[in-house]
């Protein structure tokens, strides 16, 4: 994690930024609830974290880089369970009131605590290689598309699509671990529309009659989200002559890419004269966000992502954690899109939708 003094706001925030931002989209708990009393929203997201330890134990077990994983895994377990218990007594405790981010933050810590770093490693690398073996005929069927409307929404498909390969939740973990997925059957299988926020219509409107000169995209999970998801969009937006930054992770967080696996993912998919299928890349920035959760306070980016971000005029945050859960309202000075899929029944019931349903929100700012 960078430190603290490399660390900024996200210059394209809405200012006042203390007035205008607060990284959380569900609250929690409002001022006129007990401080010492968890609230019903409390308790109902504490249950959800605590049913996500047993697939978070299950893959600590199996890490070999951690000397007696089994052992290590166990105490993970017990430990955030107590933590957990803790903050339903008290609220207050372990940094509280809790938040998604809080809880997220604390089961990061347990685990590096006891020495895992990357949990999730293998089945990203594996998931990885397979998106990419299958990069070229995503494109391919993208690209045969010629109205370009119908493309867009192709692509946009493909994102939540991709989107579904998710092991935070502990229903797409244990589908994951007993089926797989599989990514051109998850974009024949989403909800239709209209998305519980569905904005395409107007974004559609916008992709057909204005270019953005820089786009800054927050990617989310490794494999077929960033794969075959959100490159695939990444390009097209190259494509209509936009510049592209993605941001990534700096360090492990579940099966979130991080910057150093996304420069590689992009250099497997490069051809030798440094193209994606066609498609010049002079324009593709990789960035390290500075971000080491599954979701994101944007009061707390790397200076690199900042600067690079400055003269952006579209911000794209995708996946539930960042896009949903702590950024669905937050404002920009610039054309903003957050896009994901719901995963969690609680997101699923704050929202007014159905479980799995999609998100896509757009907001231009004019002038």
């Amino acid at each position: 994690m960078e430190s603290d003094s490399a660390m900024g706001a996200f210059p394209l925030l809405t200012t006042p930024i203390e007035s205008n931002y607060r990284a959380c989209t569900i609250p929690y708990r409002f001022p006129s609830d007990n401080p010492r009393k968890a609230t019903p929203t409390e308790i109902a997201w504490i249950d959800l974290f605590r049913n996500s330890i047993p697939s978070f134990k299950k893959r600590a077990e199996s890490d070999t880089t951690v000397v007696d994983a089994p052992t290590k895994a166990e105490k993970f377990a017990q430990r955030y369970a107590d933590i957990l218990d803790d903050i339903k007594k008290d609220p207050e405790s372990h940094g509280g009131p809790p938040d998604c981010i809080l809880l997220c933050r604390l089961r990061e810590q347990v685990l590096r605590e006891l020495g895992f770093r990357d949990i999730f490693k293998k089945v990203k690398d594996e998931e990885n290689t397979k998106a990419i073996s299958l990069f070229p005929e995503v494109v391919c069927l993208n690209d045969d598309i010629e109205d370009g409307g119908k493309r867009l929404e192709n692509l946009v498909r493909g994102i939540f699509a991709g989107n579904i390969f998710d092991l935070g939740s502990a229903q797409l973990a244990e589908v994951f671990s007993r089926d797989g997925m599989s990514f051109l059957a998850s974009c024949q299988n989403l909800v239709p529309r209209p998305w519980v926020i569905d904005d395409f219509d107007t974004f559609k409107a916008k992709w057909n009659k204005k270019s953005w000169k820089k786009a800054v995209i927050f990617v989310d999970n490794s494999g077929a989200d960033v794969i075959l998801g959100i490159l695939p969009f990444a390009r097209e937006l190259l494509k209509c002559g936009t510049q592209v930054v993605l941001a990534a992770n700096d360090l492990p967080s579940i099966n979130d890419v991080t910057y150093p696996e996304l420069i590689e993912i992009i250099s497997k998919l490069k051809d030798e004269s440094g193209k994606l299928i066609g498609v010049d890349t002079s324009n593709l920035l990789i960035a390290n966000s500075g971000n080491d959760l599954p979701v994101i306070d944007l009061t707390r980016v790397s200076q690199e992502l900042a600067y690079l971000a400055s003269d952006a005029d579209l911000v794209i945050l995708e996946g539930m954690g960042r896009g949903i859960e702590t950024n669905l309202y937050a404002q920009f000075k610039c054309d903003s899109l957050k896009i994901g899929m719901v995963k969690h029944p609680e997101v699923a019931q704050f929202l007014g939708g159905r479980l799995y349903d999609c998100v896509f929100k757009y907001n231009e700012v004019l002038g």
